[in-house]
């Protein structure tokens, strides 16, 4: 089996961790595992610690033309923009995402009625990923509601497109702590790198092909009265 050349690629790894640098997140942790991975097979990589940056709440795309002073989304949605795959990581708390991840899906969602240049919504072509690290249960409740929200606003998911690590439910070691051990948790290990390639290989397969056609996904052939092979039940 041939290598496949990624270099081509770029990516950007989103951090939505409740810690301000420079405290030690155990999210970016595990997220350096996968860094690690996609640098080494020459993809240029992007990370971004969402809490650093002073970005407003709500779903407009310039939320200082909503009545607040600043919002840093636009400088930072051009960084996020410029990357063929997009890797959200996130602790988990209460069961559910952090405050953080959920603000991020909603500023990505305020730029999904935008079009690209052959009329699809603005993220057909890219690629998305979540990793999650906690200790207590929802790793995989956590990666669904990422995942539905990226594909919902164009993004692609792969086969096997989120890892995660969990300790023991309660009080306890976290993901870097050394009596965790968990640097040597297979599973996590095994997905972690299985997702890592997943998300180069159908980047570069979207890549290579210019995205996907615009037949029958295209906003702006719909508004133009294009239908290709919708019928309208009411008049058939």
């Amino acid at each position: 089996m041939s290598k496949p050349d990624f270099s081509n690629l770029k990516a950007v790894f989103i951090n939505c961790t409740l810690k301000k640098s420079p405290r030690v997140s155990h999210t970016q942790g595990l997220m350096d595992l996968s860094i690690d991975i996609m640098k080494k097979e020459g993809v240029s990589v992007d990370t971004i610690r969402f809490i650093d940056h002073d970005v407003a709440s709500g779903v407009y795309p310039d939320m200082t033309e909503y009545g607040w002073q600043t919002d840093e989304w636009p400088t930072l949605f051009k960084r996020i923009f410029e990357a063929d795959i997009c890797v959200i990581g996130t602790p988990i708390w209460l069961g559910e995402k952090s405050s953080e991840a959920t603000k991020l899906i909603e500023r990505f969602y305020a730029m999904s009625g935008q079009q690209n240049d052959k009329g699809q919504y603005l993220f057909y072509g890219k690629v998305g990923g979540a990793i999650i690290t906690g200790n207590e249960d929802g790793v995989k409740h956590c990666a669904m509601g990422m995942l539905y929200a990226l594909q919902h606003i164009g993004y692609s998911i792969p086969p096997q497109a989120d890892c995660g690590w969990i300790g023991e439910v309660g009080p306890g070691p976290s993901y870097l702590d050394k009596e965790a051990d968990a640097k040597n948790n297979d599973f996590t290990n095994r997905n972690t790198t299985f997702m890592t390639y997943n998300l180069m290989h159908l980047a570069k397969l979207l890549k290579e092909n210019n995205g996907y056609p615009a037949y029958g996904n295209s906003r702006k052939d719909w508004d133009d009265g294009t239908r290709w092979n919708f019928e309208n039940p009411e008049y058939r």
